[in-house]
């Protein structure tokens, strides 16, 4: 493959160095060369360690490699050195003192390559207390309470092993991001910069409202009843959502999620289930707020038994018949490459490798009227493209100077998104666009999204999806209201639009409408299923798409078994819940980062003069991308890691271990980090004398025994000092937070730390916020905090030139709301 095999897609003509070996960069990377970028892939002596992972040959697709020894051979540095030259982007995932070590500082790339966007990506960090930690997917997730949040994956007590890399994929799309935006921003000032991301921050972007919610509870103690759980730790129900959102097995033993959280969809379900009448007994009073354990799991298991009087052939009717229910088959995740509204979209490529036949996987995060962003080649060989790399990275390159003075301030400064969406999803991929300095203009009804009063206290539904944003609330379906948005968008730069096929038609916010108003506009759907066919009407929910997409089945280490009695129901339907809709990572994360770096891939193509009409990023598109190391799909595939069936871990060094005081997660899995782990456990326990350890086979021949052992010593030692101690040893061992990932975050050693930063509200006046996802080296980011319901109305009004008197008015006549 060269250069010129590429040449489609809107990032075609951009050259991108990378030389990350872990999960986060290389996704960074796909998403690089599936927009069209030549990525040139620089791997270590033996290739890069994600070959080792079955998914290597989708993860890698697209792209050109080289072997350099960068950390050892100071003549593959200097080869390195001069593919840098002649690149636009370069993305690593090395840990900040390498990165010191070899000179790929920011300011050391900066001063030899002015020009050049460097994307770090790490576990903890460039700056910080944690920079030096390994940055293992598992110990951010432990230290950053993620554990602890899905603790009901299991039956025992104690933190649960995390398997969907949610922390990975958070990160990689912060670098995407900030990559993005730095290329727009170097449009105008021709210098290049470097742009962090970092896996905390990355598993901080997913949670929807959770982090009010402790901010809540924590600000007022005693004032609520804490239920940061759908079950209690004896398994019975507690959260009234088990019944909109329940999990249950057909007759003939398939397991489905149901999705019937408005008001109306509830009582059809009730109404199809046969039970609705029963509510008039004053038994169910307040339903479905129950008062006793005892009366919601009787309610919950007379819906279980409704749903498994038929099989899924007979369900399946049901939902073609009855447009106010639906369920999601749980799916594996290369099961969901079947799912109808999958196969519609065309959204699974199959590549031919040239040594393991074909390969099913998914296509593009965004696509277009056209389909896939660019075409897809197969993963290339360990440094099969040696030769024509080495003589690229001679050639001489005419230095350039700067084109202008610009050399900091708020990337997307002057860039406005016109925001047409409800809940989270899609509305929060704009979100993390303000952070960078884009300007939102969020339309709302007059009675305001109907996630702001998702949490018992005011606004705390709603506060984190509205952070920087300006509210307008206006009637859209009214003459003077639709004239309002249409003024509003003919001065925006973008469009986001997160409904249901068929909505932004009838409300006349669709792409041919409002791009004769404003040809230059850059338009986004973003709905959850897709803009037309089978599961185009359907309401998407973050555990639907969680059972659909395979992420529910991979975070619960495999689809459950046919229930065999009402025990095995309740055990698997609580394990099915934390698996996909624990609030702290779900699907609803992982699709608004993908709408946030299609927003920035929109705008950036825009800048570079390529049209991109019909961009669509679905929620089961991007989950799948989420999951493409364990979707991808091929003959001969590898087993990919899954949990032990109690969830501690995959092996006896990537696992959860007790400690005398609480848990530490232990990571040391690669057999160079055995040596490092023995002289750090010298002083408790001989683990180099033990001859049943002495190899890397024999540890994984004899992985029980060596879990036995490991247990033993850490029983005996305190979790923070384990930590401090075999950190020290650059061995990598956290402490488990058990506390929820949400309050974590913002509690004080993480805000330290940066992870959290201050804002001010007009509700929770000072309050800590998740830092912004990306950081830069030139440029600015900003954290800002939400709006009330019209906050901006009237300020918005004017601009457009709407005189005071036809103000009040509007809103006399209640087309506008303040």
């Amino acid at each position: 493959m060269t250069s010129q095999s590429v040449g489609r897609g809107p990032l075609a003509g951009l050259v991108v160095v990378d030389v990350s070996t872990t999960l986060p960069g290389c996704q960074t990377s796909q998403f690089l060369a599936d927009a069209g970028a030549d990525v040139i892939m620089v791997e270590p002596p033996g290739g890069n360690p994600m070959r080792r992972d079955p998914g290597w040959p989708a993860l890698l697709r697209t792209r050109r490699s080289i072997t350099l020894d960068i950390e050892n051979d100071e003549g593959d540095l200097n080869t390195l050195r001069g593919l840098l030259a002649q690149a636009d982007v370069l993305v690593s995932t090395m840990r900040p003192t390498t990165a010191e070590r070899i000179g790929f500082t920011p300011d050391a790339l900066a001063e030899k390559f002015p020009r050049l966007v460097a994307a770090m990506v790490t576990g903890w960090g460039m700056e910080g207390p944690f920079r030096h930690y390994k940055g293992y997917e598992a110990l951010i997730n432990a230290r950053s309470g993620l554990m602890h949040s899905k603790r009901q994956l299991k039956l025992r007590p104690g933190p649960a092993y995390v398997t969907t890399p949610y922390a990975s994929f958070g990160a990689s799309q912060g670098a995407i991001q900030g990559i993005l935006a730095a290329l727009l921003e170097r449009e105008s000032s021709g210098l290049g910069q470097a742009v962090e991301s970092n896996l905390v921050r990355g598993v901080a972007a997913y949670d929807t409202y959770n982090q009010f919610y402790e901010l809540v509870l924590h600000r007022y103690p005693g004032a609520y009843q804490p239920m940061d759980t759908a079950y209690d730790d004896e398994g019975y129900p507690q959260a009234y959502l088990i019944y909109a959102l329940l999990i249950a097995a057909t007759k003939d033993g398939t397991w489905l999620q149901f999705a019937q959280t408005a008001p109306r969809l509830m009582q059809a379900w009730l109404v199809e289930l046969g039970v609705a009448a029963d509510l008039a007994d004053p038994k169910w009073e307040g339903f479905p707020m129950l008062p006793t354990k005892e009366l919601r799991t009787e309610w919950w298991d007379k819906m279980l038994a409704k749903v498994s009087e038929r099989t899924l052939e007979e369900w399946q009717h049901t939902f073609e018949t009855n447009g106010d229910v639906s369920a999601e088959t749980y799916r594996s995740p290369t099961g969901s490459f079947d799912h109808p509204q999958v196969v519609h979209d065309k959204r699974v490529v199959v590549v031919e490798d040239p040594e393991l036949g074909p390969v099913r996987q998914p296509s593009s995060l965004l696509h277009t009227a056209d389909g896939p962003l660019a075409r897809f080649l197969p993963a290339p060989r360990v440094g099969e493209h040696a030769d024509e790399l080495t003589a690229l990275a001679a050639k001489i390159v005419d230095a350039v100077s700067p084109a202008g003075a610009r050399p900091d301030g708020l990337p997307l400064e002057g860039i406005t998104i016109v925001e047409f969406g409800v809940m989270f999803a899609g509305p929060f991929g704009a979100t993390l666009l303000t952070d960078l300095g884009a300007r939102v203009i969020k339309i709302e009804t007059l009675q305001g999204d109907q996630i702001r009063n998702l949490v018992a206290f005011p606004e705390a539904g709603g506060a984190r999806v509205l952070q920087g944003k300006e509210s307008l609330a206006v009637d859209l379906g009214s003459e003077d209201g639709l004239a309002i948005v249409h003024e509003v968008v003919k001065s925006a730069d973008v469009v986001l639009q997160c409904f249901r096929a068929g909505a932004a038609e009838r409300n006349k916010v669709d792409e041919a409408t409002l791009k004769q108003l404003n040809p230059d506009l850059v338009y986004l759907s973003a709905p959850g299923y897709g803009v037309e066919g089978p599961y185009s009407t359907r309401a998407a929910y973050a555990p639907s798409i969680g059972a659909a997409s395979g992420i529910s089945a991979t975070d619960a280490g495999g689809l459950p078994h046919s229930p065999t009695d009402i025990d095995d129901l309740h055990r698997s339907g609580r394990m099915l819940h934390a698996a996909g809709a624990c609030p702290a990572v779900q699907a609803d994360g992982a699709a608004a980062l993908g709408v946030g770096t299609s927003l920035l891939l929109g705008i950036l193509a825009r800048a570079r003069g390529v049209a991109m009409d019909g961009m669509v990023a679905t929620m089961l598109g991007t989950a799948h991308q989420a999951l493409i190391t364990y979707n991808a799909d091929y003959e001969g595939k590898g087993e990919t890691p899954h949990p032990d069936p109690d969830f501690y871990g995959l092996n006896a060094l990537y696992r959860l271990y007790q400690s005398n005081d609480g848990w530490v997660f232990l990571a040391a899995p690669e057999a160079d980090e055995w040596d490092d782990l023995v002289k750090g456990l010298a002083s408790h326990v001989d683990l180099g004398a033990d001859e049943r350890f002495s190899t890397p086979e024999l540890r994984v021949e004899n992985d029980s025994d060596l879990a036995e052992v490991l247990a033993g010593v850490f029983a005996k030692g305190a979790k923070r000092d384990w930590e401090t101690d075999l950190t020290a040893a650059d061995v990598g061992c956290v402490l488990v937070a058990e506390e929820n990932c949400e309050w974590v975050i913002q509690d004080d050693e993480f805000f330290e730390a940066g992870y959290s930063v201050e804002a001010v509200s007009p509700i929770f006046d000072e309050h800590r916020r998740t830092a912004p996802l990306t950081a830069f080296s030139r440029s600015q980011v900003q954290a800002l905090a939400g709006c009330t319901i019209g906050q901006h109305t009237k300020a918005i009004l004017a601009e457009i030139g709407y005189a005071e008197e036809r103000v009040v008015d509007l809103i006399e006549r209640k087309v506008v709301g303040v």
